[in-house]
C-alpha cells in the first residue's frame, strides 16, 4: 500500500512538473514571437503602416481603460452569443429530428451536403434589404454555426450503439428513456466538440459584421481606426480581439470538460 501511494504521489508530481514545463515553453515561445515581430517591423516596415509592438502594447493598455472599447466588446459578444444560441438550439432539434428517422436522413442528406459549403456571408446582399445590420450579424453567426452543430449531432447519432439501444428496449425503456440514457450520452462528446469549434466561428462572424457592414462592435472600431489612419490603434484592437478570442476558447474548453467530466477522453486529458 505504501509503495502504491508513493508511486501515485510521484506520478502526480511528474504530471505537475510536466504541465509547468509546457507552460514555461509556451511563455518562451510567446516572448520569442514578440521579439521577432519587434525586430522585423523595425527593420523592414514603416511604423506608419506596421507599428512595432512597443507602440501597439501601450495603445492596447490605453484602450482597456476606455468605456468605448468595453461597449464595443459587449456588442460583439452579444451578437456572437445570440447567434450561437440560435444555432445550438436549431442544430440539436433538427439534428435529432433528422438523424432519428433513417428515411428522412436519406432524403435530406444530399440537400444538407449541398448547402453546408455555402458561406453565410453571401446572404448579406439579400438580408440587407429586409433586416437591420445588427440582426444580419446575428443571423450570419447563427447560419454558420448551425451547420457545425447539426452535422456533429448527426455524427453522434450515427455512432449510437445499436446493441445498447436494443438492451435498453429489452429493459422496457421508452423512447424518451432511450434518448436520455443511451442516445444523449453518445451525442454529447460530439456536441462538446461542436461547441468548442463554433465559439471561434461566432466571434469571427460577429467581427465580420462590423468590418463589412459597420455593425456596432469591435469590427466597426477596427475599420474606423484603419480608415482614420490610426495604425497603432488598429493593431492594438486586433491584439485585444485576439485576447478576447483566446479567453472565449478557454471558457469553451472549460465548459466542455465540465460537460464531459464523466467521459473517458476528458479524464485522460485531466490526468495528463
Amino acid at each position: 500500500m505504501t509503495s502504491g501511494s508513493h508511486v501515485t504521489a510521484s506520478g502526480r508530481g511528474w504530471t505537475v512538473r510536466g504541465a509547468g514545463h509546457r507552460r514555461g515553453l509556451g511563455v518562451v515561445g510567446l516572448l520569442a514571437a514578440a521579439v521577432t515581430y519587434e525586430a522585423v517591423t523595425r527593420a523592414f516596415f514603416s511604423p506608419v503602416h506596421v507599428p512595432p509592438l512597443t507602440a501597439v502594447v501601450p495603445e492596447a493598455l490605453g484602450l482597456l481603460t476606455e468605456a468605448r472599447f468595453w461597449t464595443a466588446t459587449g456588442r460583439t459578444l452579444f451578437a456572437a452569443g445570440a447567434g450561437l444560441l440560435i444555432a445550438v438550439a436549431a442544430g440539436i432539434v433538427l439534428g435529432f429530428a433528422i438523424g432519428s428517422v433513417p428515411w428522412l436522413l436519406r432524403i435530406t442528406s444530399s440537400t444538407l451536403d449541398f448547402l453546408r459549403p455555402v458561406p453565410s456571408i453571401v446572404l448579406i446582399p439579400v438580408l440587407v434589404l429586409v433586416l437591420d445590420v445588427g440582426q444580419i450579424t446575428i443571423l450570419l453567426v447563427a447560419v454558420s454555426c448551425f451547420w457545425i452543430v447539426l452535422f456533429q449531432v448527426l455524427y453522434g447519432l450515427r455512432d449510437v450503439d445499436q446493441v445498447a439501444v436494443d438492451t435498453a428496449r429489452s429493459f422496457r425503456l421508452g423512447r424518451w428513456g432511450r434518448i436520455v440514457h443511451v442516445t444523449w450520452p453518445t451525442v454529447l462528446p460530439y456536441l462538446g466538440t461542436a461547441l468548442r469549434l463554433v465559439v471561434s466561428v461566432a466571434l469571427a462572424l460577429a467581427l465580420t459584421g462590423g468590418l463589412v457592414m459597420g455593425s456596432a462592435g469591435l469590427g466597426e472600431m477596427i475599420w474606423s481606426s484603419q480608415e482614420s489612419g490610426e495604425s497603432a490603434g488598429m493593431y492594438a484592437l486586433v491584439l485585444l480581439t485576439g485576447g478576447v478570442g483566446i479567453a472565449l476558447d478557454a471558457v469553451a474548453r472549460l465548459g466542455e470538460r465540465r460537460l464531459l467530466h464523466w467521459h473517458v477522453a476528458t479524464r485522460r486529458e485531466t490526468v495528463r
